[in-house]
């Protein structure tokens, strides 16, 4: 199977120009412009191929559609240390948000004690989107049966003037206000993140059905200016 003949068979000419302007970081023409669940079908069809692992080492790839066929193959790997190590290789190529939060290998979230030394790794890295896939799977498998309120430091400890690492610590702050939100409130109250990202945190909460209007409306009185 040629993954890149197969991607521009299904090329969607109208979604490309939709999608283009939802990842302004990357050049359009990369963009061919294949819907989601197409490319999904397409990964499971590719997954059982000689080819695939093959394409799992041809890094960089052209296309930000072969980039999303090969983080939802990194989502088809049952082992954990094998998952890792792919996810190490592929993470510094990742150039845009959406690539990088379309991997959630279901692997990980059984491995959740390893997981965390490499998530504080990914953290101290020093590439954009390694860093927001480490606080994207903060936010995915530790604020359910797994929290441990010292993983809210962590977060607040990342210092970055990148535009999505600080909307993915807002999303993930807005995310353990619905969930813990006592204990996020005091990283408002107390001002532990920088104004955009504590007034992004709030209005990204503020819009969230699973905030209540009571705490929406003293959210909105901790805005910043």
């Amino acid at each position: 199977m040629n993954i890149r003949e197969e991607l521009f068979a299904l090329q969607d000419l109208k979604y490309k120009e939709f999608h283009k302007r939802l990842i302004p970081t990357i050049d359009e023409d990369t963009i061919i412009g294949v819907r989601i669940p197409a490319l999904r079908a397409l990964v499971k069809e590719f997954s059982a191929t000689e080819e695939a692992a093959e394409f799992m080492k041809e890094l960089p790839h052209p296309y930000y559609e072969e980039n999303n066929v090969h983080a939802f193959l990194i989502e088809k790997i049952k082992g954990y240390d094998t998952c890792i190590r792919e996810l190490d290789k592929f993470l510094p190529y990742v150039d845009n948000w959406a690539t990088c939060d379309s991997m959630a290998p279901k692997v990980l979230k059984k491995h959740l004690p390893e997981l965390m030394d490499k998530i504080k790794e990914w953290l101290a890295s020093d590439q954009i989107y390694t860093v927001r896939y480490g606080i994207g799977l903060l936010m995915k498998f530790y604020l359910d049966e797994a929290f441990e309120e010292k993983y809210l430091q962590m977060v607040a400890d990342v210092q970055s003037e990148e535009y999505y690492i600080n909307m993915m610590i807002a999303w993930y702050f807005a995310t353990a206000l619905a969930k813990h939100y006592e204990k996020a409130l005091s990283y408002l109250e107390e001002q532990k993140l920088d104004v955009w990202t504590h007034n992004k945190t709030i209005q990204k909460a503020v819009e969230s059905h699973r905030i209540t209007p009571e705490q929406k409306a003293y959210l909105k009185t901790l805005k910043r200016k």
